[in-house]
């Protein structure tokens, strides 16, 4: 399979555009035609959808299961991980005495879904469990002491941390020493040291054998809660206290949500979890979830795009800039009126998160861009960092700096007690999760962590430009080479008279898509500009005609500033190359297919 940031040298560019607007060559997946023809033939698919799934490095053999993931295929037995079993025991022992338990999460959407299932699982056995998650602007990611000692003195004698914990060695260790029990279930990545507790379930351990480090959080509990619900049936507890074995297949969606909106590949049983998971949250049956898609207008079926954009934002904005633990109460509820008035609240702390993410993108650009000067020197790493920052948007912006920019991005927020809480995006081929966690064994960070994409981080607000320094080096050479294999992948070159509802029913029926798992992407030759425009904020708006005649609407979302929208709004009336994906577009009960334009050259 052609890994992303795979060497272009050898490829023939597509449509002969070696250099596209955005500085990529376009290249097509390798596929052996023998190979698509025998998936194509073999699973009864049209010879187009044949090869998409061929360009993912599916195997003739394993396209059954790509095409029809299950989880009876995927699911691994969770005694599988490193103190799985040692974590499953001492929570089922807490759920047959009686004790009161804790679940300490972090304030995103995979942290809230996380915390929620327990929540629900408890729930089910007739338990309750106490839901903690901090606020992010006083007391930031992670366990921190403070709260560990208020659960403590509160009666709890087991904490369960989900999504964060990994590398929280002080604060875990001082809440061992005061006699509160411990559980850690994590995905970021770990050190050789382990937090002092009495289990630490983390599929990125590094003793721990590969094969499921494409996990998030959500994904760690659920299996953790298949490990529990097989401790307790095992002990004949369920039988005992007479009460049913709850039905845990059916909070998939709420698995199915916290791994999309995390960003994590969807291969494997990420795949199979996401698949079910998507079909269950069509049934509308999680209150909390019912009354978010009613409030954020979805009226088709939900799809990756539905949980990614619509969705997680809001689940997202309450620890943003609101209420962190409005995540975890709205996806938990069984009450349809407290539902209902919390989605309102996300949607309103949206609304005010969007607004507060302008302000601070807007200042952040011009300031990096006012370093960089008029075609100057790109640094390997972006850094931008400013007092008054509001934290809960950094992350969000640092993203977009790094679509902008492509390169390493970091924002950092500095209170006016010098402390600084930064958030990092990454690019393809550049670890960033890595580099922040050596930053903070370097002691630049007093506290970081996380994924190869993304990462979070604190620091004292003088070790700014020593971070700066210290990352630049580190990832020079890693970042040129990403640069020098820039490229787009593509699934081939279609017309525009091809673009229809029918087709991209066919390529939705391959997915779910996402990380790992690319959305479909095709190249488009002789497409004339018949109409073009800015809509909204900064989106572009084409109309496009081929040779035939046919017309296909298309866009290009948040590009009027960059160099795509620019090209597609000087090229009205003009003959142009272009990239993008197909999508159904739902109105007035009318369906058609556009293309979102990723790419375009001329």
């Amino acid at each position: 399979m052609l890994s992303e940031n795979t060497s272009t040298e050898e490829l023939e560019p597509i449509l002969a555009v070696d250099k596209s607007v955005t500085g990529r060559t376009w290249v097509e997946r390798p596929v052996e035609h023998r190979i698509v023809q025998a998936i194509a033939q073999n699973n009864n698919l049209p010879e187009i959808v044949a090869r998409v799934v061929a360009g993912r490095g599916i195997s003739i053999e394993d396209a059954p299961v790509f095409l029809n993931p299950t989880l009876k295929e995927t699911l691994p037995d969770p005694s599988i991980f490193k103190d799985m079993d040692k974590a499953c025991s001492r929570i089922a022992e807490a759920i047959i005495e009686g004790e009161k338990v804790a679940i300490f999460g972090d304030y995103d959407v995979d942290g809230a879904t996380s915390a929620a299932i327990f929540k629900k699982f408890f729930k089910a056995l007739g338990q309750e469990l106490t839901a903690y998650i901090p606020d992010r602007m006083n007391e930031g990611y992670g366990p921190n002491k403070k709260a560990l000692l208020e659960l403590k003195a509160a009666g709890h004698k087991l904490v369960i941390t989900v999504d964060c914990g990994i590398v929280s060695f002080d604060p875990l260790s001082a809440a061992k020493d005061a006699g509160l029990d411990i559980i850690v279930l994590d995905h970021h990545q770990a050190e050789a040291r382990l937090p002092d507790a009495v289990a630490v379930v983390n599929p990125n351990r590094l003793d721990q054998e590969a094969g499921f480090g494409q996990l998030a959080a959500i994904g760690v509990s659920f299996i953790t809660i298949v490990g529990i619900n097989r401790e307790l049936r095992n002990h004949g507890w369920y039988t005992e206290e007479g009460i049913d074995e709850p039905n845990i297949i059916e909070w998939l969606d709420l698995v199915a949500l916290g791994t999309i909106c995390d960003v994590v590949p969807l291969v494997g049983v990420n795949r199979a979890l996401v698949s079910q998971g998507l079909r269950i949250m069509a049934r509308r049956s999680n209150v909390g979830l019912k009354a978010l898609s009613d409030i954020s207008g979805i009226i088709e079926v939900p799809g990756t795009y539905h949980a990614g954009f619509l969705l997680g934002p809001r689940v997202n904005a309450g620890g943003r800039v609101g209420r962190s633990d409005a995540g975890t109460i709205l996806l938990s509820t069984d009450d349809e009126e407290e539902a209902i008035r919390i989605a309102s609240e996300l949607n309103t702390y949206n609304a005010e998160r969007q607004a507060i993410e302008a302000m601070v993108l807007e200042d952040a650009m011009n300031m990096v861009q006012s370093e960089i000067g008029v075609g100057g020197f790109v640094p390997p790493v972006i850094i931008a960092a400013n007092a008054g920052w509001h934290p809960g948007v950094i992350g969000i912006v640092a993203g977009r700096l790094k679509e902008h920019f492509n390169r390493p991005t970091l924002v950092i927020a500095i209170d006016d007690k010098g402390e600084a809480k930064g958030s990092a995006r990454s690019v393809i081929g550049v670890d960033i999760g890595a580099a922040v966690t050596a930053a903070r064994q370097a002691e630049i960070l007093t506290a970081g962590g996380g994924h190869a994409m993304a990462a979070g981080f604190s620091l004292k607000a003088e070790n700014i430009d020593a971070l700066g320094v210290f990352l630049n080096k580190r990832l020079k050479s890693t970042v040129e080479k990403a640069m020098k294999s820039l490229s787009l992948k593509l699934d081939g070159v279609l017309s525009l008279s091809a673009v229809s509802p029918s087709l991209v029913h066919q390529l939705d029926e391959i997915g779910p898509y996402g990380q790992g798992n690319a959305q479909p992407r095709f190249a488009f030759a002789d497409c004339y500009i018949s109409y073009v425009d800015i809509v909204g904020k900064d989106h572009v708006k084409v109309s496009l005609k081929g040779p035939d005649g046919c017309n296909v609407k298309a866009m290009a979302f948040r590009s009027s500033d960059k160099p795509l929208g620019r090209l597609l709004l000087e090229s009205r009336g003009q003959i142009i190359k272009i990239a993008g994906t197909i999508r159904n577009n739902h109105w007035n009960g009318q369906t058609s297919a556009e293309i979102f334009i990723e790419d375009a050259a001329k």
